[in-house]
């Protein structure tokens, strides 16, 4: 069974919070190959903290042929929705998390391929022959959909593509364009496993975190809100809900603003490697600050530094992602 990780010395208390104080995080992950049963990942070696994500695989061809094959990292849908903020490390690059990889030490210059969407419909044509930007979350993306023909614009608003947004800045009310297609991005490459021998592939990147402007599962002195799906999301057990009150208690009379953060990093795609299995398996997380606490689901999870834990495993078949709540205290000049 998954069990919880509580890294506590914070003392805070808990206030409510309100969907204009969020931002969502986005879902990462590793690497994915093209279908093979004769190469296997002998080991991935993951590390994740707030400022990066960095994976270390060795993968080997098992077979006595050489194998030319694809390897890809899909990037986290980008939704040009108005109503949901995310946090976009890159903003407004199309490489938005800093992608880098390397094999065997050498750098790779991976491929970028792109897709847009609305309505599960491609429309990245349509917005190429408009000159607008397929990234929907950049300035200069807003200021091509601006210029474009009014019979275009209202086919789009049709088609789901974009909307108007109506408000009154104090000057007037005023009509924005603004995008509402999903973007999908995933960079590529061609990689060649020789027979027999291992290859080590590595990549990093800096992670989406989302946050609140305190707690989405403990306010006014309960747990309540988001906190049955916090509890099965982060395998909050009963000593991090402990530190939470306790923390609380002591602040009854001046209470200090929370921050809370959260990384998602998608562990369960892939696969396509003889056994499906990883043979060693090592999750290192990083809480960064020694005063933050931090709730996420593992197994065997021990302490190895003031911020770091670790978990290790053989034969590793992940059957959950990964998920990881961190609490901070503002600072006294925020």
């Amino acid at each position: 069974m998954l069990r919880c990780v509580l890294l506590a010395g914070l003392a805070l208390t808990a206030l409510p919070t309100f969907a204009n104080d969020s931002t969502a995080e986005l879902g990462t992950g590793g690497l994915i190959l093209s279908r093979s049963d004769s190469i296997a990942m002998e080991s991935e070696d993951l590390f994740i903290s707030r400022d990066k994500i960095t994976v270390d695989y060795v993968f080997r061809n098992g077979s006595d042929t050489d194998i030319d094959t694809i390897v890809a990292f899909p990037m986290p849908d980008i939704e040009g929705n108005p109503d949901r903020m995310v946090a976009i490390p890159n903003d407004p690059s199309d490489n938005f998390l800093g992608f880098e990889v390397t094999s065997d030490g050498k750098e790779i210059k991976p491929q970028l391929e792109q897709r847009a969407f609305a309505a599960e419909l491609e429309v990245g044509a349509d917005l190429k022959a408009q000159g607008v930007p397929l990234y929907p979350a950049g300035e200069a993306t807003v200021a091509a959909l601006e210029k474009l023909p009014h019979d275009v614009a209202d086919d789009w608003v049709r088609r789901g593509i974009i909307v108007v947004e109506e408000y009154d800045d104090g000057s007037g009310w005023k009509k924005v364009r603004t995008p509402y297609w999903k973007l999908q991005s995933t960079y590529w490459w061609r990689a060649t496993f020789p027979a027999g021998k291992p290859v080590r592939v590595s990549h990093r990147y800096k992670p989406s975190v989302g946050g609140t402007a305190g707690l989405t599962f403990f306010y006014d002195g309960k747990f309540q809100g988001e906190y049955a799906a916090y509890k099965h999301r982060y395998c909050m057990d009963d000593s991090f809900q402990n530190a939470v009150r306790k923390a609380a208690g002591r602040n009854a009379d001046s209470e200090p603003r929370l921050m809370e953060s959260r990384i998602a990093y998608v562990l369960t795609t892939g696969g396509n490697w003889a056994a499906g299995s990883i043979g060693k398996f090592k999750l290192t997380i990083d809480k960064g600050d020694p005063k933050s606490l931090v709730s996420f689901c593992g197994n065997g999870v021990r302490k190895t530094g003031p911020t770091t834990f670790e978990m290790t495993a053989d034969d590793f078949y992940p059957e959950r992602n990964i998920d990881i709540l961190l609490l901070d205290r503002w600072s006294h000049g925020d």
